[in-house]
C-alpha cells in the first residue's frame, strides 16, 4: 500500500517537474526576435535563433518579426507646387531593428502599420507638394522617392523601425482631370491632323497644276513638232512625186489613177456621174491613157436675126 502512494506522488512529481521544465523553455524562429518579459517588464531581447530558458511562471514571451515588412498605402489624392491635382499610389517597406523600443513604443505589427501609414500620408504630402507636376510624373521621380523615405526613415526611428524603401507605385491626375486631358489632347492631335491634310491638299493641288502645266506643255510642243515632222514628210513625199512624175510622166499619171480607181471603186454601192468621155477611165479605153479623138460637137445654123449673120 505504502508503494502505491509512494509510486503516485513519485508520478506527480515528475508531472509538475516535467510542466516546470516545459514552461522554463522557449524556442526562438530564424524569422523573429523574442522579448522575455517578467512581470509585465522586459527583461532582455533575443536575436538568435534556437531553444532558451526563461524563469517558468513568472517570464512570458512576446516574438516580433525580423523579416522586411510591406506596407500598403491607400491612393490618395496630393496637390503639387504648380496646383495641379494627383492621385498618387505609394507603398513601403520596413525592418524593426530595435525590438524593445518597438514593443514599448507601438506593441503590435498592425499598430506600427497604421501609425506608418499616417506618417507615410505625412511624408507624401509634404515632398510632393513642394514638387511640380511634371517633377512626380517623370523627371525628379526617383529623387522624391528617396526623400520621401528618408523623411519617413527618420519619423519611424523612435519607433525602433528601419524604413527600407519607399516606392510610388501610380501617380495619375485625377479620373475627371484625366478625361480633360485626354479632350484637350484629342482636340490637339486633330487639329495638326486637320492642318497637315490641309497642307497636303495645297501640296497636291500645286503639284496636279504643275503637272497639268507640264503635260499642255509636252502636248504643245509635240503637236508643233508632230505638224513639223508631217510638214517635212509631205514635202518629201510632194518632192518624191515630183521626181517620179519627171522621170516618167505617163507611169506616174497610170499609177495615180489606180489609186484614184482603187478608192473610188471600193466595195459596197459606189455611183458615180461622170460622162462616157470623161478622163477618168481613160485606162479603161486604152491601155496607153490615150483618149479617142471625139468629133466636135455640131454648130447650128445661125438665123438672119442672129449676130452672127450680122457679122457675116
Amino acid at each position: 500500500m505504502k508503494l502505491g502512494i509512494a509510486g503516485g506522488v513519485l508520478l506527480v512529481l515528475v508531472a509538475i517537474a516535467a510542466f516546470v521544465g516545459y514552461s522554463a523553455v522557449y524556442t526562438v524562429p530564424e524569422t523573429r526576435q523574442a522579448i522575455v518579459i517578467r512581470l509585465g517588464n522586459p527583461v532582455r531581447v533575443v536575436n538568435e535563433a534556437g531553444l532558451h530558458f526563461k524563469a517558468p511562471f513568472i517570464d512570458s514571451v512576446v516574438y516580433i518579426d525580423k523579416r522586411i515588412l510591406d506596407l500598403e498605402n491607400p491612393a490618395q489624392e496630393i496637390i503639387a507646387s504648380d496646383q495641379k491635382r494627383l492621385v498618387v499610389d505609394a507603398f513601403a517597406r520596413y525592418k524593426i531593428v530595435d525590438p524593445l523600443r518597438f514593443y514599448q513604443a507601438i506593441g503590435t505589427v498592425p499598430a506600427a502599420n497604421s501609425q506608418l501609414a499616417t506618417l507615410l500620408n505625412a511624408a507624401l504630402r509634404r515632398v510632393l507638394g513642394e514638387s511640380s507636376f511634371q517633377s512626380v510624373v517623370r523627371d525628379e521621380r526617383d529623387k522624391l522617392m528617396a526623400r520621401i523615405r528618408d523623411q519617413l526613415d527618420r519619423e519611424a526611428e523612435r519607433y525602433g523601425i528601419n524604413v527600407v524603401d519607399v516606392r510610388i507605385r501610380r501617380a495619375d491626375l485625377p479620373e475627371q482631370n484625366s478625361q480633360a486631358v485626354y479632350q484637350r489632347m484629342q482636340t490637339e492631335r486633330q487639329r495638326e491632323a486637320a492642318e497637315f491634310r490641309a497642307q497636303g491638299s495645297q501640296r497636291a493641288q500645286e503639284i496636279r497644276s504643275r503637272a497639268d502645266r507640264d503635260v499642255t506643255v509636252l502636248l504643245a510642243e509635240a503637236n508643233a513638232k508632230g505638224e513639223q515632222i508631217r510638214g517635212e514628210g509631205d514635202a518629201q513625199r510632194n518632192r518624191i512625186f515630183a521626181e517620179a512624175y519627171n522621170k516618167d510622166p505617163d507611169f506616174f499619171a497610170f499609177y495615180r489613177s489606180m489609186q484614184a480607181y482603187e478608192s473610188g471603186l471600193g466595195h459596197g454601192d459606189t455611183r458615180m456621174v461622170l460622162k462616157p468621155d470623161s478622163e477618168f477611165f481613160r485606162y479603161f479605153v486604152d491601155p496607153s491613157g490615150r483618149m479617142p479623138n471625139v468629133p466636135p460637137p455640131a454648130q447650128t445654123p445661125a438665123t438672119p436675126n442672129s449676130p452672127t449673120s450680122a457679122l457675116r
